[in-house]
């Protein structure tokens, strides 16, 4: 999360159609809208909508999540942030689960004590990564009914991994060289100031040990704002992915916020083989990355070759109008990039667009690959029916969209 303040069938690219599943019993609307006596209106909503809660609420949508179990079924969650929602005490994650590929969805489980969380799947089973609060604790659970049950992180033992200041995102966690690797920030720098308070760090497991175990992670030296990066530019770095390059050498790629132009890039973090050492370059280590300034995940597709991302890139001719903008404001497309050295990205199709920028916005993509396509949640704000978003930033949906054949 952040404080940066339609092409539909028309700009929507190897998308299913609209399907809509909604909770409450069988039929009704979503739990998050009880005290809106109006149903959303989502005839104009792409991909599939997961979920919704709607401005009034105080209530927005955030830290879209995505894994695939072992035996088919996708799981997605999301958390709660806003004036009327629980982030800095205890905040609010729910679990959804499909068994149709996502035609349908239902919520498993709602989590009180999880924020800024990522799904995966660790020697086949179920886990959800984050904090459990706005710069809470470091924390894991597990789940072994497909996430309809979660442990509680009581203690070093049992999923409470790091207590403190912390902040993080739904990004990958990768397998590399006997270790299970997950990048994370320290939020313990200047209180109150964002961006500022980040220090990047990388966090790490042997794939034989428990994860839900403190003392079985390994965490690197913290790396701290620095305001003289970037001739002075700098913003601060966050939201980082851990990424295994050509070499066999592991990356924290990190999102970077320079508001001095719209030439988005990333920070480029070098890890040693034992993930106790960060170390990086301020003159070779910020690289131009497309979406730079806002969260993204990079996956490496080994059919391919080729590393993949879905990012909030800004097309040349939004760039000619957005001049002096906050380019991390700007979140109203996304698109489907790949790059074979991670230094030069091709743009391959623009997957959700609208032309209104201010109260329209996909973000955030969590993504996966499944055969031949990917999958992707998107924290998406759109038209609703009933006043639409807050803003871009403040998203009122979860939606589920697939990319056939993305290779092609």
């Amino acid at each position: 999360m952040d404080n940066s303040p339609f092409v539909g069938k028309r700009g929507i690219v190897y998308m299913k159609p609209i399907q809509i599943f909604f909770l409450v019993g069988l039929i009704g609307i979503s739990p998050t809208q009880h005290s809106i006596a109006q149903s959303p209106d989502v005839s104009q909503v792409p991909g599939v909508v997961i979920t919704h809660s709607p401005a009034a609420s105080g209530q927005y949508l955030g830290s879209p999540s995505l894994a695939i179990l072992p035996n088919g079924d996708y799981v997605a969650s999301h958390d709660f942030f806003g004036p009327k929602s629980t982030e800095h005490t205890s905040a609010v994650s729910r679990i959804f689960g499909s068994s149709d590929k996502g035609k349908t969805w239902r919520q498993l489980a709602e989590i009180d004590g999880q924020f800024w969380s990522k799904l995966f799947v660790h020697q086949n089973t179920l886990y959800l990564f984050g904090t459990n609060r706005h710069h809470g604790n470091t924390i894991i659970r597990k789940s072994t009914d497909g996430g309809k049950t979660w442990t509680n992180p009581v203690d070093e033992n049992n999923g409470l991994l790091k207590a403190g200041e912390y902040h993080c995102a739904p990004v990958p966690l990768v397998v590399h060289n006997g270790r299970l690797w997950r990048a994370m920030e320290d939020a313990a720098g200047p209180p109150k100031q964002w961006g500022k308070r980040y220090s990047a760090f990388m966090m790490s497991i042997p794939l034989d040990a428990d994860p839900m175990v403190a003392a079985n992670w390994t965490s690197s030296n913290i790396l701290r704002y620095d305001s003289t990066n970037l001739d002075n530019h700098f913003n601060g770095w966050l939201e980082g992915n851990a990424v295994v390059t050509r070499e066999g050498n592991i990356l924290d790629i990190l999102r970077v916020d320079d508001r001095s132009t719209l030439e988005e890039k990333a920070a480029f973090v070098q890890i040693s083989p034992d993930g106790k050492t960060a170390t990086f370059d301020r003159n070779t280590g910020f690289k131009p990355f497309p979406g730079g300034s806002k969260k993204f995940t990079i996956r490496f597709d080994p059919k391919s070759k080729r590393y993949w991302t879905i990012s909030n890139y800004i097309p040349d001719e939004v760039k000619a109008v957005n001049r002096g903008k906050n380019p991390a404001s700007l979140r109203n497309t996304q698109a489907l990039f790949s790059s074979t050295d991670l230094t030069n990205w091709k743009l391959h199709h623009v997957l959700l667009s609208h032309p209104e920028p201010v109260k329209h916005g996909f973000q955030y993509v969590d993504w996966l690959f499944d055969g031949k396509d990917i999958l992707f949640l998107s924290r998406t704000a759109y038209d609703d029916g009933l006043g639409g978003a807050h803003n871009n930033h403040d998203a009122n949906f979860m939606t589920f969209h697939r990319v056939k054949k993305f290779r092609k």
